[in-house]
């Protein structure tokens, strides 16, 4: 286990600045997510770390040694990439050891390492089989074994599942979680998808435009995103938003006008505006059925889809013109398109999130 530490790191290609100036520490043993949209910078960081790519300014430390200018082979880090990566003409043994070969450790050395992590991934039944013979999860897994076998001081991942089906997904996030648990290693996990990232992760670093947005708990992520990109990332599936003004700031909750004239009261701790043009934020799992008639905090609406995910259900409605997301645990059965509801917004769920 190592500490990582990027001291103003940045990156720029030509007059273009892909990374601004960061700051990230990520302690013994952590888990850390880099997520954020395609572009965003996140997969360029890793490669930072990595010694593939030169920042443009600022320093890396592993350990408190400066490793900026040390080659990749020399910094004790391993990485596991989007693309397997493994040698078609060589067993799964041999692809495992291959790095342990390349250092020329003892041949006694070499197979006690491939057993140790064939048995940690479960390839024991594979190592004398040829790549092409293996499903997408098993190469994954290969490639996995490969970086296990240098006893890194540092994993890195650059969306290792992006290439499975769904199925293998999640399969594969349970034995990335297991591996953590048995190696206790410090692990920097780049993704786009937040669901492996809420999961998998101690801390999640969220990316935009090359800048970091929020770092925290997946949860702290989830019920305290700190501005509307946050929020919308964070979460499946993403926050509603609705524009707002604030029409009374000076109680202690704060009324907020959308633009249908409706009236939506929120608790005072999600925002210490008192005017102003603000967005209202709810999560899907956080909206109600209100009562017909019932202008409390509430809107109607028309149900446009209703998609049954058998343990929960997704109403897609039309309030007042807007979209809107409602997510209830449990199967509606006596609700199909066309049908009228209303909307209830608790007061404690809202966020509120400067224009």
């Amino acid at each position: 286990m190592s500490k990582l530490e990027l001291r103003a790191v940045s990156k720029r290609f030509g007059a273009v600045e892909v990374i601004s100036p960061l700051d990230l520490v990520v302690a013994h043993g952590e888990f850390c997510a880099l997520v954020g949209p395609s572009g965003c910078g996140k997969s360029t960081l890793l490669r930072i770390i990595a010694g593939l790519e030169p920042p443009s300014s600022g320093q890396v430390l592993i350990d408190d040694e400066d490793v900026t200018g040390q080659e990749p082979p020399d910094r004790g880090i391993a990485m596991v990439f989007q693309s397997y990566a493994l040698y078609p003409h060589m067993k799964v043994h041999e692809n495992v050891g291959f790095g342990l070969r390349i250092a020329r450790r003892a041949a006694d050395e070499i197979k006690a390492k491939v057993a140790a992590a064939a048995q940690k991934l479960r390839l024991d039944a594979l190592l004398d089989r040829m790549p092409r013979e293996l499903s997408g999860g098993q190469r994954q897994r290969v490639a996995i074994g490969r970086a296990i076998t240098r006893d890194p001081r540092i994993f890195l991942l650059d969306e290792p599942l992006s290439n499975l089906d769904a199925a293998l997904r999640g399969g594969m996030r349970v034995e990335i979680a297991r591996l953590r648990q048995s190696l206790g290693a410090t692990m920097v996990y780049v993704t786009h998808d937040q669901v492996e990232a809420m999961t998998l992760a101690d801390r999640i670093v969220v990316m935009n435009k090359g800048c970091i947005e929020q770092i925290g708990a997946p949860m702290e992520l989830y019920h305290h995103p700190v501005n509307r990109f946050v929020a919308s990332f964070i979460g499946s599936p993403s926050m509603n938003f609705f524009e707002a003004d604030v029409r009374d700031g000076s109680g202690s909750d704060l009324v907020l006008r959308l633009a249908d004239g409706s009236d939506i009261v929120v608790s005072r701790s999600a925002s210490p505006l008192t005017a102003g043009r603000v967005t209202l934020g709810i999560r899907p799992e956080h909206v109600e059925f209100g009562a017909t008639g019932d202008t409390g905090n509430s809107m109607p609406g028309v149900v446009q889809v209703v998609e049954r995910l058998g343990c929960d259900t997704l109403l897609h409605i039309d309030a007042a013109g807007r979209p809107l997301v409602m997510r209830q645990p449990r199967d509606l059965a006596d609700i199909h398109a066309g049908e009228r509801v209303t909307c209830h917004f608790p007061a404690a769920a809202c966020h509120v999130f400067l224009n």
